[in-house]
């Protein structure tokens, strides 16, 4: 295995780790969650730097890493409900999403259509790791002047999820019909 694949299998690792952090009632449980939340959310830099960098992209990586990535927003995300801080609907219409593209991605594999991460959808990564920091943080600085930037961001995370689910299925539903 790689150093890519090693970084990309650490940041799996790192998911439960801060989960139990965010749940445990130790004192500064949620700024250790939240310090091990950002080194795992890094890591999705550091282990593509690598791939790119010393042509260590491999077929692991391209599995581990998109997985990797919705285990660690998905895990904090579904925290965040059991704690009250997002509404689980909303949360569901983000899985349902990362389902969707997944299940078009494998579809494509199978006719082997390799659909890449897409700007939008990259951006929607940044904006839903931004949502959860600002969940983290229980919207601090923000609540010192009583404007909810958390409710922003949730909404607006929501909002590019779907606009970035419905962009890769309008750009890739019609070029797999057509490669029967």
């Amino acid at each position: 295995m790689n150093i890519a694949n090693k970084i990309t299998v650490l940041r799996i690792i790192l998911i439960p780790v801060f989960m139990l952090f965010m749940l445990i009632d130790i004192p500064y449980n949620m700024e250790i969650a939240l310090v091990i939340f950002l080194i795992a959310s890094l890591t999705d830099k550091l282990d593509g730097y690598y791939a790119r960098k010393y042509n260590l992209i491999t077929d692991l990586g391209k599995f581990l890493d998109p997985l990797a990535d919705k285990l660690l927003v998905s895990g904090a995300f579904l925290i965040f409900i059991q704690l009250g801080r997002i509404e689980a609907w909303i949360v569901f219409i983000i899985l349902a999403r990362e389902f969707a593209v997944t299940g078009l991605r494998g579809i494509a594999a199978n006719k082997n259509i390799v659909i890449a991460a897409s700007n939008l959808g990259k951006f929607k990564t940044v904006i839903q790791i931004i949502t959860i920091v600002m969940l983290f943080l229980n919207n601090y600085p923000f609540s010192l002047i009583n404007i909810p930037m958390d409710i922003v961001f949730i909404y607006l995370s929501l909002f590019i999820t779907v606009a970035s689910g419905a962009d890769y299925f309008a750009k890739h539903i019609k070029a797999m019909e057509h490669n029967v």
